[in-house]
């Protein structure tokens, strides 16, 4: 395949020494923070023993396989990736207890600190930290990362492949989020969880923490609205009024929570997400109110960067462009994004249907074939999945909603994409409510539906939309995927991936107009409550994105879509 490699406008302002000091962890927030990005000693090898020499640097965090590390490498099954690097910790720093924290490292890591081994995780997408206080030297310390990269399908591993075409893409591997230190003292805060009511005009907090007293400070636009002292660690406060968070009024409430011995920085919102009816069918809801879901598929893949864009620009470039174009939402399609990209859909207002990441090996026959012939209501009890790949999959979903949980501008899980690993679906569902009852489950996106889902769920690529009635609100979640390839902007010279193919600008927009306004407008009033179009960005051989690949070209125009996109609600 003839490659282009390509560079998005972000890469000309990020920092090449120290890239993402942005604070990761945007709704537990202290003063005490210590980045560790930056250049790296790295060594590929085939042994586990602990280097005494290394090859090159490797800019953290960005994975080994992108341009952005320096690197540009990919890992051979059999081949182990050493990180290292070394320390001093700044004066005043150390208090009782020193964190060290990784964003996400893929897919299986061994840390040492000064030659000891402190800790191992497995998985590559969700955060993990070890207590590094009785490893510390006072001086300066070694810290080395061995990382293993298989791509083990009984972990998550979304989009990745070993050899990516169409819509798999280049595998990731090692650190691809910030790496940081902070220090605490003895009865911090470990947790926080919060579960607005907009109906009872509430907010509750659960606490995990050794403290005897937590004040609770509530700010609104800076002003102070609730100072609470309480010695309970599960606390329901009122609210004398209340502003609802939407796309159009991200409405964000301050909050300071202190205890003798330590204080955090976050934020809350109150808004709503259910079920109801508009001109007696199922409808969803956004507090209170029917609410047409207008969203994309997102991704989250970068040229330079992968699963990282150059710098914070990157984040906020995509989301700030989805609603200058007039929609609503993104669907994080197989994929967990750092905290603060959530974050800033927040702050933004960008409503987000969050995806678990499959895992277990995808079938081509099982999970593609048969669906399109019309097979799409498989049961899957008895699907041949491995026990210890089921145990993965829910105590990976346990911890992306456990770590997502407060994060308002979420507001639908998604467990199953697809039949991709799919066992045992109204179990798995059941467990999820059981965790969170805040937010809507989509159980089965695409097809396989078991009916526990609370939406009928429907990807339509290559047929007209249409859908028989269904006790559940109906959505679209999947669709479009218009491919129209812009040679200097494209990753792939000579390989294509899409559902429909333009040659022109002008085609390209006129058919992506008439989708809407043939098979999207005309169904809203027929039940329809959501639509996902495929997608926000081109992804290597995948172009049908509205954006390219590098972000330097929006395939549509923002005025026209935007006035489209104005259409595409319910009626009164």
């Amino acid at each position: 395949m003839e490659r282009q490699k390509l560079q998005t406008s972000f890469t000309k302002l990020m920092n090449r020494e120290k890239p993402w000091q942005d604070y990761p962890r945007p709704q537990l927030k202290r003063d005490s923070y210590y980045n560790l990005n930056g250049l790296w000693d790295y060594r590929i090898t085939t042994s586990t023993t602990l280097p005494t020499e290394y090859q090159g640097k490797i800019l953290v965090p960005f994975p080994l396989e992108s341009s952005l590390s320096g690197v540009e490498l990919r890992l051979a099954e059999t081949e182990y990736l050493f990180y290292h690097t070394t320390f001093r910790l700044p004066s005043n720093f150390k208090k009782d207890i020193v964190f060290l924290h990784f964003g996400a490292v893929d897919q299986e890591a061994v840390v040492y600190l000064n030659k000891v081994e402190i800790g191992r995780h497995q998985g590559g997408y969700l955060p993990f930290s070890f207590d590094i206080t009785r490893y510390l030297l006072s001086g300066e310390n070694e810290l080395i990362v061995r990382v293993k990269d298989a791509l083990d399908t009984k972990y998550p591993y979304g989009k990745q492949s070993k050899k990516p075409r169409g819509m798999w893409y280049t595998p990731v591997s090692g650190i691809w989020q910030t790496v940081w230190l902070e220090s605490v003292r003895q009865g911090y805060i470990e947790e926080l969880k919060i579960t607005p009511n907009i109906d009872e005009k509430t907010v509750a907090f659960n606490f995990k923490t050794e403290a005897k007293e937590i004040t609770i400070q509530i700010f609104d636009d800076n002003q102070p609205l609730v100072n609470k002292k309480t010695e309970d660690k599960t606390v329901t406060i009122s609210l004398p009024e209340v502003k609802l968070w939407t796309p159009d009024n991200p409405h964000l409430y301050k909050l300071i929570i202190t205890t003798k011995t330590d204080q955090v920085d976050s934020y809350f919102a109150m808004r709503k997400v259910g079920i109801g009816e508009h001109h007696n069918k199922k409808v969803l809801l956004l507090n209170n109110e029917p609410y047409f879901f207008n969203g994309l598929l997102d991704q989250g893949f970068y040229p330079d960067g992968l699963y990282l864009p150059a710098n914070i620009d990157g984040f906020i470039f995509d989301i700030l462009k989805m609603k200058e174009l007039g929609f609503n939402t993104l669907r994080k399609h197989i994929k967990v994004e750092p905290l603060i990209w959530y974050h800033l859909c927040d702050k933004l207002g960008m409503i987000v249907w969050q995806d678990m990441v499959n895992n277990s090996p995808y079938s081509f026959f099982h999970d593609t074939i048969l669906p399109t012939l019309g097979f799409q209501s498989k049961n899957d009890e008895k699907r041949p999945i491995p026990a210890e790949n089921k145990k993965i999959f829910i105590d990976s979903m346990k911890e992306t909603v456990s770590l997502l949980y407060n994060s308002p501008s979420i507001v639908l899980w998604t467990i199953f994409n697809e039949g991709w690993g799919q066992f045992n679906s109204v179990k798995v569902t059941e467990i999820l409510r059981q965790i969170d009852n805040t937010r809507l489950i989509d159980s089965t996106s695409g097809w396989f539906d078991q009916k526990v889902s609370d939406l009928l769920s429907l990807h339509i690529y290559f047929k007209k939309v249409r859908f028989k009635k269904d006790k559940r609100p109906i959505i679209i979640s999947e669709f479009g995927g218009y491919s129209y390839k812009i040679p200097e902007h494209s990753y792939s010279l000579d390989k294509t991936y899409g559902y429909r193919f333009f040659r022109d600008e002008g085609s390209f927009r006129q058919a992506f107009i008439e989708l809407y306004e043939k098979q999207i407008i005309p169904n809203i009033e027929k039940g329809l409550s959501a639509a996902i179009y495929t997608q926000v960005s081109d992804v290597e051989e995948e172009t049908n994105g509205i954006l390219t690949y590098d972000r330097q070209i929006c395939k549509l125009d923002v005025n026209e879509t935007k006035a489209l996109n104005n259409r595409v609600k319910y009626g009164k």
